[in-house]
């Protein structure tokens, strides 16, 4: 799960770390009203999407030369131009495709005379089972070019939760980012921070870019974004409640109801699958006669026909769909139990697009033969590349 800069920034806040005073706004007024609650005299006005990339974007109903998502402003009458510019209009950014995102919130927040800025990141690095911290003195807008061009300039702390975060951890960061004296200080107070943060709220990712050295000597935390483990969401109702659902796709939404796994893709095939690992293969293998899968969907191992009826409207919701594939093995579930929900299903959905079904494991044949008696126009398959074969001709010819 995703929350948005401001919402990030006031949890980091609360395990101690610097961060620019700032407000969120979600009218022209609250943008200025908040503008009025700091000092200035320069503002920083932030769109507000779970996107990356924001100060690059530009919006598709503003001119090509318009600024992207992050505005300097130099009055309180800035605040209100740029916030009336960016409410309610679609950003693109290099993270939200083409499609974009619309931006239905801002925080504008205090300006910061910058020095330098720096990289900082934390997320778990499966290959070893460990927490990476990923630091950098090339932080900003182009840390992706750094990572791209010059990988170099990039340094991994690994830490072992058994251990905990240690001072020289701490260390080791201060002294990847080049920094001495005080701010060396500051470095390490901050990497602690953002360790016990990370720790204490299950996060999965936490990006501070960039992490910057005002005039004045202080480490400040400018950007922030966190995203976190949905499966420790039950420990924490209170980050749960920071949920933004105008983010996130509503298919995704109404798939998270049912306990489906779903995520929403660019091609026209839809797949059905039970099993993560099936799942991939069956995409690729869609992919491999060419035509390309409409989204991953994981069911589960308790593929019920509530379930299986929700997942085709989830995937016929989608209007690039132009045929289905399920590939289900009945492992734990019996395939005719499977076979009688995707019967149930196709007839509650009054089914439109071709599908073909591919059923292996246990009771396959006495779920074969439901399928075939079943009147529906479902094409059954032998195996995952028959299967695959077979949905691709049934579009084409659909056509």
């Amino acid at each position: 799960m995703n929350i948005h800069e401001y919402q990030a920034k006031e949890l980091l806040a609360k395990f101690g770390a610097a961060i620019p005073a700032g407000y969120a706004a979600l009218t022209v007024e609250e943008a200025v009203a908040a503008a009025k609650k700091l000092p200035g005299p320069i503002y920083v006005v932030k769109a507000q999407i779970h996107a990356g990339g924001r100060g690059k974007g530009k919006f598709k109903e503003l001119p090509a030369d318009a600024k992207g998502g992050v505005r300097l402003s130099k009055s309180v009458d800035e605040v209100a131009a740029n916030a009336a510019d960016m409410l309610g209009n679609t950003l693109v950014t290099i993270q939200t495709g083409e499609a974009g995102k619309q931006v239905n919130r801002l925080y504008v927040t205090d300006g910061a005379d910058i020095k330098s800025e720096y990289y900082f990141s934390m997320v778990v690095d499966r290959a070893s089972g460990r927490i990476a911290m990923i630091v950098s003195t090339e932080g900003g807008m182009d840390i992706e070019e750094v990572a791209h061009s010059t990988p170099e300039k990039i340094r991994t702390i690994i830490i072992d939760p058994a251990e905990g975060f240690m001072p020289h951890h701490g260390r080791a960061v201060a002294f990847a980012l080049k920094l001495k004296g005080d701010l060396n200080k500051q470095a390490v107070k901050i990497a602690e921070q953002m360790y016990n943060a990370f720790i204490a709220t299950d996060m999965s990712m936490l990006e501070v870019n960039p992490l910057v050295e005002t005039t004045d000597g202080k480490l400040l935390v400018l950007d922030a974004k966190v995203s976190f483990d949905p499966n420790a969401l039950f420990r924490h109702p209170d980050i749960l409640a920071l949920r933004d659902e105008t983010e996130e796709d509503p298919a995704e939404i109404e798939a998270s109801k049912y306990d489906l796994a779903y995520i929403k893709l660019d091609g026209d095939i839809g797949c059905m699958v039970n099993g993560a690992g099936l799942a991939m293969a069956t995409m690729d293998i869609i992919k491999l006669n060419g035509m390309f899968p409409a989204n991953f969907l994981d069911v589960g191992g308790g593929a019920t026909t509530e379930k299986v009826t929700a997942a085709f409207k989830i995937i016929l919701s989608d209007p690039a769909v132009k045929g289905i594939l399920v590939n289900i093995f009945g492992g734990i579930m019996r395939c005719d139990i499977i076979a009688q929900g995707i019967i149930a299903a196709a007839k509650e959905v009054n089914l439109s697009v071709p599908l073909v079904v591919r059923l292996e494991g246990t009771n396959v044949q006495q779920g074969k033969d439901l399928l075939a008696g079943s009147g529906l126009p479902i094409v059954a398959a032998d195996d995952l590349g028959d299967a695959a074969r077979k949905i691709v001709a049934q579009v084409k010819q659909a056509a």
